[in-house]
């Protein structure tokens, strides 16, 4: 399980690099250029997050996976979107945006009931 979240963390921070300077150096609509910008700007920190979840606490597996998931739904519309993709991939964002407030929602309860 670790290794597949090890991996969709990578991913995730691969897509959010590579794609963001992508978009700053060879995107010239500025739409276009805002949601890969937004799209890094989420994704790459939540990558962070998801490894860091499973070094300081491997056993919690439902918040890695709600923030690697949310993540990349909600990075890869907008990423999609930027590159030409259709728009309607816009609704797509706000489940992965969900899926990351729950994953967030996730770690406090599980730092709260300290686990």
């Amino acid at each position: 399980m670790a290794r597949w979240l090890t991996a969709l963390a990578a991913l995730n921070g691969l897509l959010a690099v590579g794609l963001g300077a992508f978009g700053a150096h060879a995107i010239a609509d500025p739409q276009a250029k805002a949601w890969i910008a937004t799209a890094a700007q989420f994704q790459l920190p939540h990558a962070a997050a998801v490894l860091a979840l499973l070094a300081w606490r491997p056993g919690w597996r439902v918040a890695p996976w709600l923030l690697a998931v949310g993540a990349l739904l909600f990075a890869g519309a907008l990423q999609v979107m930027g590159l030409g993709g259709p728009r309607w991939l816009g609704m797509v964002a706000p489940v992965g945006g969900t899926l990351m407030v729950l994953g967030w929602g996730a770690v406090l309860l599980g730092a709260l009931r300290g686990r």
